[in-house]
């Protein structure tokens, strides 16, 4: 006898929008081990450098804002931290991507729960940034939302 859970994990035509949340999921896991991946090959000299060019491109203070302070910040360590934290963040990513296409229950808590937390933001970005862009991304990430907890609400039933 099969649960009803794993009924729902063998028919993959009934969830056709969890694999296309997937791919996309998946896709931006493989981007993100991919730039991981860049700063650990490329470290902080060419990082550096190009932040410097930006600074004499653009005619700012080397020594205040933003970017002068992204140039001092660089080094081996916030390098090979920042490549940790993006690699997991792609690992994440890549693992819920094998959940959503699997149609694992957890994987669709995890994804509504991570796209509903960037909602705000998005309403942020589309009050105070207004256009087709910060429109299209809310957009999205309804769309997200709502196919994710509509995914999980069958499974209740």
């Amino acid at each position: 006898m099969t649960t009803p859970e794993h009924h729902y994990d063998s028919n993959p035509k009934a969830h056709p929008g969890l694999h296309v949340i997937a791919a996309v999921e998946a896709a931006k896991g493989a981007l993100a081990l991919s730039a991981a991946s860049g700063l650990e090959l490329l470290g902080p000299a060419p990082l550096q450098r190009w932040i410097e060019e930006l600074i004499k491109r653009f005619h700012l203070d080397p020594e205040h804002g933003s970017l002068a302070w992204l140039a001092h910040s660089i080094s081996p360590h916030s390098v090979h931290l920042a490549a940790a934290i993006v690699l997991a963040y792609g690992a994440l990513h890549l693992f819920e991507a094998w959940g959503l296409w699997k149609a694992k229950a957890w994987a669709s808590w995890l994804g509504c729960l991570g796209a509903a937390l960037y909602l705000p933001f998005d309403i942020y970005a589309l009050i105070h940034h207004p256009g087709w862009l910060a429109t299209a991304v809310l957009i999205i990430n309804v769309i997200v939302v709502w196919v994710l907890a509509r995914d999980i609400l069958k499974r209740r039933r």
